[in-house]
């Protein structure tokens, strides 16, 4: 089978992230992005001196449950008091959208540069976040399959507001065959091994994610953290504790920062709720905000299940890992502005966030649909520019040629009658002839549209195409990365397409430090 064509894209995002991502935003907002491979081997070494204990790790194995590859990648990084490059995304089905796996191996990409650059052990780690009570984003995947986006979808098994870690999974089994038939005469389909073995009808959604993100992640040496495993909750409790204690400390700098934000033309990516700290509970694994009129009494109390808020996590990742750079999308690049001022409200280090890697995949068959469409990538993304260029070459010359007669002969005829009117004295208002212009040439339009779609129609094959390019790389009018699942992608190119992807990780890296 020939190779997947990958296509780097920007980034891209809101105003506010694009600033971030750039450098344009004031110093204190954010840690800014070192610059040069000095400027990384200063950021490490002071990191590293944070953990000089080197007991971070012997805290968090349980939570890590590592093996392999990864395992012993974690172990060097704490035997050598080395650092981790993180990043993390909180539970989809079947591992979610694309972009899940561009922020992993974009995390591996950095995490071997600095190592190869500054020669100071580091390993990537992927968060996953299991303590998320987002269902509604957690319950679906999509796949592209003959000219359309099909989405999988899973129903409710527990109450609003559980965690994903104790939401249960129930059967998926529909599912997956729906997702087995979206990969086609798969080659390499040892991946849904790992599917089926982690998506069993006794799982949650958190532990069946953990799970086929260890089987595929582990391999390449990144280490998967579950965050609602008990370890991880104990290591974060003294983090989550002093933000309680400083919770109305906290909520003064977020408003303040928003005020900034605002005044520079910005809009912040997380709202300020007024009352509530930052830190939930967790109450049979069902989250609630912890109103900031209990924080104090919430924190001397032993027995609360705490975990942090979207504004609070990077803090406590790096409080409980040696981390040197969180690997972030266009919204956590933006939400990091608000980040350093819950940093600075608590007199800790500003965690630091660095842009994944975006990219397309267009794989051989969308190639070649694109090839007899006379199309490249870029024209699919206006909408409907793409049909209007297929029904213009659907209409025969000879309709084009009598088309634009019409509208010739018109313009001609009416101009005439204008002047003629006006010679008499203005038989009738300029205005009435310009409206029957007007009128004239809408119908005119109208029947060129009409006359385009119809031969558009007679193009079947043509149609078919352009339905599985958009469908394969602009699903939903989104990013391919942000919609489509991509396990039927690994399932008919394996390895092949993953060293691609790991490549086209590492040159986003080689930019990150060398810049």
């Amino acid at each position: 089978m020939s190779a997947p064509r990958i296509v780097t894209e920007s980034l891209g995002g809101g105003s506010l992230s694009r600033a971030v991502q750039d450098g344009l935003v004031p110093a204190e907002w954010c840690r800014a992005r070192p610059s040069g491979v000095a400027a990384w081997t200063a950021h490490a070494e002071a990191v590293r001196a944070e953990f000089s204990s080197r007991r971070w790790l012997a805290a968090l194995r349980p939570a890590f449950a590592a093996s392999g590859t990864a395992a012993d990648r974690l172990e060097r990084v704490a035997t050598e008091n080395g650092i981790v490059v993180t990043t993390g995304q909180q539970p989809g089905l079947f591992g979610g959208p694309f972009y899940t796996v561009l922020k992993a191996f974009s995390a591996l990409a950095l995490a071997d540069r600095i190592e190869r650059d500054t020669g100071i052990p580091t390993a990537p780690v992927f968060w996953a976040a299991t303590d998320d009570a987002d269902f509604a984003e957690a319950s679906w995947t999509a796949v592209a399959e003959k000219g359309t986006v099909r989405r999988l979808s899973i129903a409710r098994q527990g109450p609003d507001g559980l965690v994903m870690a104790e939401m249960p999974l129930g059967n998926t089994a529909a599912q997956l065959e729906q997702l087995l038939a979206a990969a086609g005469s798969a080659p390499h389909a040892g991946i849904f091994d790992a599917l089926r073995a982690a998506y069993a009808p006794d799982a949650t959604v958190g532990s069946a994610y953990v799970r086929f993100m260890r089987s595929i992640l582990e391999p390449h040496g990144i280490a998967v953290l579950d965050a609602w495993h008990p370890a991880t909750r104990a290591a974060a409790r003294p983090t989550l504790i002093h933000a309680l204690r400083r919770a109305a400390a906290v909520d003064e700098a977020i408003g303040l920062r928003g005020v900034a934000i605002e005044r520079a033309g910005f809009r912040a990516q997380v709202a300020r709720v007024p009352k509530l700290s930052l830190v939930f509970r967790g109450l049979a694994g069902v989250k609630e905000r912890i109103p900031m009129s209990q924080a104090l009494a919430v924190a001397e109390s032993a027995d609360s299940v705490l975990s942090a808020n979207v504004l609070l996590r990077p803090i406590v990742e790096r409080g409980i890992l040696p981390t040197i750079a969180y690997v972030g999308g266009p919204g956590e690049i933006a939400y990091f502005a608000q980040v350093g001022a819950v940093a600075e409200a608590l007199g800790v280090p500003a965690p630091l966030a660095v842009p994944r890697w975006g990219a397309t995949v267009v794989e051989p068959n969308i190639d070649r649909r694109l090839g007899r469409l006379g199309m490249v990538l870029d024209d699919i993304r206006a909408p409907h520019d793409a049909e209007r260029r297929l029904g213009d070459r659907a209409v025969p010359a000879e309709i084009r040629t009598d088309l634009e007669a019409l509208r010739e002969n018109l313009a001609r005829r009416l101009d005439s009658l204008r002047d003629v009117s006006a010679a008499l004295h203005h038989l009738v208002p300029e205005r009435v002839i310009e409206g029957a212009r007007h009128q004239l040439l809408h119908r005119v339009d109208r029947l060129e549209r009409r006359l385009r779609a119809a031969a558009r129609a007679r193009e079947t094959d043509a149609v078919d195409d352009l339905a599985a390019v958009r469908a394969a790389l602009l699903p939903e009018g989104q990013r391919q990365e942000r919609r489509l699942n991509p396990v039927p992608m690994f399932a008919r190119h394996g390895d092949l397409l993953l060293a691609q992807l790991k490549a086209g990780a590492a040159m986003h890296a080689g930019m990150l430090v060398g810049a």
